[in-house]
């Protein structure tokens, strides 16, 4: 009888860190931060939960490596001189980033370790504002009403897009029948515009971010002619 049988097993491939965390980030895609335990994460590699402790010291550090994954993903401009280009660059990669891991975005700037990663992040960016000559105040502000828009858009995107076709069906008919009424005339226009145009998601997003740095860049001319 060979000694090589179908009931062998094939060796499961070595634990590593680097398993940890693609397969830790693939459940925070798919289902969201709060399906993510060590437990969980444990069962899908087919391993005690215990073993994942000999690579990450507790679920707080592997969320920390996980969104420097995501940081590391979104491009800062080497060249940050031209402010705006950067800032514009940096928030058009960051909605990608934020639309490929929609549970990430909540979390970057509650999470209170500061990493290699998160302070490159920020420094840079905080940087080509200062730099470009707005104050360190106006410079932070601006960083974070961007961040907002950002996080904002993704929100309202998944919100828009959430639940199954059977529930989009639905909410759709509703909708159309409240339209039928002849009360709501404007947005009935609104409607029937879209559906003849379609949705340019991008153009939308651009579009916010646009008018954003707009208002920045007045700003920073009006402190250039007060100076």
């Amino acid at each position: 009888m060979n000694s090589s049988t179908s009931s062998e097993k094939t060796p499961r491939e070595p634990l590593t860190r680097e398993i940890i965390l693609k397969t830790a980030m693939a459940i925070l895609d798919e289902k969201g931060i709060e399906k993510l335990s060590m437990r969980a994460l444990g069962n899908q590699l087919g391993v005690e939960a215990m073993s994942l402790y000999n690579h990450v010291a507790n679920k707080d550090e592997l969320i920390d490596n996980l969104l420097d994954m995501v940081l590391d993903e979104i491009i800062i401009p080497s060249n940050t001189s031209n402010w705006r280009e950067a800032m514009y660059e940096r928030a058009i990669s960051a909605r990608h980033a934020f639309q490929r891991h929609p549970w990430a975005g909540n979390l970057i700037d509650s999470r209170l370790t500061a990493s290699p990663s998160r302070l490159r992040y920020f420094e840079m960016m905080l940087g080509s504002l200062e730099r470009a000559g707005f104050s360190l105040e106006l410079a932070g502000r601006a960083f974070s009403l961007m961040d907002s828009y950002i996080y904002g858009f993704e929100l309202q995107r998944r919100s828009m897009t959430s639940g199954g076709e059977e529930d989009q069906r639905k909410n759709a008919e509703t909708f159309s029948i409240n339209l039928a009424t002849g009360y709501y005339p404007c947005l009935s226009r609104m409607v029937e515009l879209s559906m003849e145009t379609g949705y340019d998601e991008k153009a939308d997003f651009e579009f916010g971010l646009n008018l954003i740095l707009d208002g920045l860049e007045r700003l920073l001319s009006e402190k250039k002619s007060d100076a």
